[in-house]
């Protein structure tokens, strides 16, 4: 795995993340006792009760491959201590195609990391701007591929390690 396809997490968040992970995986007799009662009640075609349970069911699952596909595959560490160049774990500010007034700041990390009520944007480094700012020095101009094809320069005006 390259540097770049790894999520970056603080320890906090790392433990976070996991203490939802072992909740629903705690929850998972809960929501199986439920189906059981609700098939119970009869004809499964219109009974909204059981298919509201599946449905919470599925949903469950889906969050927990994705917490436990997440951790599995996280650096968990401090965040970057070194400012003026774009790491994972940074925030960065950046103006947009040589328009010094078209400005953005935003944290290169995981958008579990940006939860924390900070109200920051977040872009994975994975992300096309994530990636092409990833070791970018303050003042260097990088160029990205948006979602339509189009390219788009952006220019780093500073970048300082994340605090929660």
């Amino acid at each position: 795995m390259t540097e770049t396809n790894v999520t970056w997490l603080t320890p906090e968040s790392h433990d976070r993340l996991k203490g939802e992970l072992d909740a629903l995986i705690a929850n998972r007799p809960v929501i199986a006792a439920e189906i059981n009662e609700r098939r119970e009640e009869g004809d499964l075609k219109e009974n909204g009760g059981y298919h509201a349970a599946r449905e919470e069911q599925g949903q469950q699952e889906a969050r927990i491959r994705q917490l436990q596909e997440l951790l599995n595959n996280a650096k968990v560490g401090v965040p970057p201590s070194q400012a003026g160049i774009a790491l994972p774990g940074s925030v960065v500010k950046v103006y947009y195609d040589g328009d010094e007034s078209d400005t953005e700041t935003f944290l290169i990390g995981t958008r579990e990391e940006g939860l924390r009520g900070s109200g920051l944007e977040t872009y994975s480094p994975n992300s096309p701007l994530g990636g092409a700012l990833l070791n970018a020095k303050v003042g260097e101009t990088r160029e990205y591929t948006l979602p339509n094809g189009n390219t788009m320069k952006v220019t780093l005006l500073s970048a300082e390690p994340y605090h929660s």
